[in-house]
């Protein structure tokens, strides 16, 4: 299913809008002037990584989130359940800093499933919905790319708990927030592998819930994590600051002072 989006938007470069230049079209290529090309790709996974992480102290502030930020006891009892009872190896901190340790290099790993997506959103059809100004394109984008999990959604993936309609309209919301994210490191980039690797570390650290939540309690998405209006709440603010910035300016439509001279460098 990740890999639709790139299906059309490869069907759309070769055959519906021919281009001359089709991976400059996709965002794939090239991949300069380098240090911001870098810059951003290590940007992606870490902002990713915090927003995903972020969400559960600020639930857990709201009493959203049944958060056991000491004893890790939701952790601790799958970790029983899957030992048999058995003593751990490591303490079962160092377990969970493993765990958290790991997620960049997940990234990497998933950064071409991730991609399937990406080459889609933000490597084809962002671009094109800028002409329309910035905010209707990141309230398009994020809307049309909430809409396509809706089939998931409605079978109970993510949120299980909470009505279809109810579900749809919450993954809708979390897609235009953190889309507008992902657009950000598309526009200022010029490339589609930042926004893809952001998106490959979020889903790597979308379970980390799991890891701080207390043993014997429901957690319901509509309201905690990443996926729940508490949240929302970091990525708003976020997103709010970049447009406030101006930081949604294409890559290329400002470089001035420092940029143009790295642009030269480069």
């Amino acid at each position: 299913m990740m890999m639709t989006p790139t299906i059309a938007a490869l069907v759309v470069v070769f055959f519906v809008e021919p281009s001359q230049r089709k991976a400059a079209t996709l965002g794939i290529w090239p991949l300069r002037p380098v240090r911001r090309f870098v810059g951003y790709a290590v940007l992606g996974i870490f902002v990713s990584i915090a927003l995903v992480l972020v969400a559960l102290p600020v639930g857990a502030l709201f009493g959203v989130y049944p958060a056991d930020f000491v004893n890790f006891s939701a952790f601790q009892q799958t970790l029983d359940e899957q030992s048999g009872g058995a003593e751990l190896p490591l303490p079962i901190g160092v377990l969970i800093a493993i765990q958290l340790i790991t997620i960049p290099a997940a990234a990497l790993l998933n950064v071409i499933p991730a991609l399937g997506e990406e080459l889609g959103w933000r490597g084809w059809l962002l671009p094109k919905l800028m002409p329309l100004g910035t905010l209707w394109a990141l309230l398009i984008s994020g809307v049309i790319w909430g809409l396509w999990h809706a089939p998931l959604i409605l079978l109970g993936y993510n949120y299980p708990s909470a009505p279809g309609w109810l579900g749809v309209t919450a993954m809708v919301i979390m897609c235009i927030l953190v889309g507008a994210v992902f657009s950000w490191l598309r526009l200022r980039s010029g490339s589609v592998w930042p926004p893809a690797l952001a998106h490959a570390a979020f889903n790597g650290a979308g379970g980390s819930y799991l890891l701080f939540a207390m043993a014997g309690e429901h957690i319901d998405t509509t309201q905690a994590t990443i996926l729940g209006w508490s949240g929302w709440i970091v990525p708003f603010a976020l997103v709010v600051l970049l447009v406030a910035t101006g930081q949604f300016t294409p890559r290329g439509t400002r470089t001035t002072g420092a940029d143009a001279q790295e642009d030269v460098r480069n």
